[in-house]
């Protein structure tokens, strides 16, 4: 599974972040809508100021609602209908809708988030693989692959294969964990929908059954064959 040839040029690592999520196709979008600047989403519950998340009684009203980006790109919106959203950074989209809603309400605040980022982790063992969600906009290699139970002991830790982006045309970075020096590769941040694949050893008992037990069963099928037809001669006088 995701095997790369010998000779495979892997991509050099980024050498600073990369820019801000731009919301795709099939995304679960999260949208937060408070009018009069998002005072309602500020309570103040006791003489030592605590922020909470709950509305307070001053008539004012906030909602939020999720949203399934569709095949062409947009969702559909409560007044403002459909809009397109892919290629845009949540920032932006905030920003769009704040602007579009400000014909409606006075002041709009808009909280967007997007609820299905994930992490795939192959650790190296056979069966089995995590989705890690991605909820830290600075989590780590080391955090997501700590989060999915470790690298095996039958894995390759100096065989971790990160693959990013589309994957009709990847790119594909290698880290190798057995070292100090490839430490510092493992603080590599992520970004949503980046797949850890760690490499797994090949089991000898494995490799007889893949490599070398069907040659010896053609092998073995021909020898059959060609003693079959020896002692049919044999016996018949051919």
């Amino acid at each position: 599974m995701i095997r790369t040839p010998k000779d495979y040029k892997f991509d050099e690592f980024p050498t600073q972040r990369d820019s801000q999520y731009v919301i795709g196709v099939n995304d679960n979008v999260s949208i937060l809508l408070v009018a009069d600047g998002g005072f309602p989403l500020i309570d103040i519950v006791n003489a030592n100021m605590e922020l909470t998340r709950e509305v307070g009684g001053s008539g004012r009203q906030g909602a939020q609602v999720s949203f399934f980006v569709e095949y062409d790109g947009t969702i559909k919106m409560p007044i403002l209908g459909r809009l397109k959203v892919t290629g845009l950074t949540v920032r932006q989209l905030e920003d769009t809708l704040e602007y579009l809603f400000s014909k409606h309400y006075r002041d709009p605040y808009v909280q967007v988030r997007v609820l299905n980022q994930r992490v795939i982790v192959f650790p190296g063992q056979s069966g089995k693989a995590s989705i890690i969600p991605y909820q830290n906009p600075n989590m780590t290699l080391f955090e997501a692959i700590a989060a999915s139970g470790g690298i095996s002991t039958g894995a390759k830790a100096f065989k971790i294969k990160l693959i990013r982006g589309d994957l009709k045309n990847p790119k594909i970075y290698l880290v190798d964990l057995s070292t100090i020096d490839g430490m510092k590769d493992a603080d590599l941040v992520l970004k949503p929908n980046d797949i850890i694949y760690v490499e797994p050893r090949e089991r000898f008992i494995d490799w007889l059954r893949v490599e070398v037990l069907p040659w010896v069963s053609v092998t073995f099928s021909i020898s059959t064959f060609i003693t079959t037809i020896i002692i049919f001669r044999n016996l018949f006088g051919g």
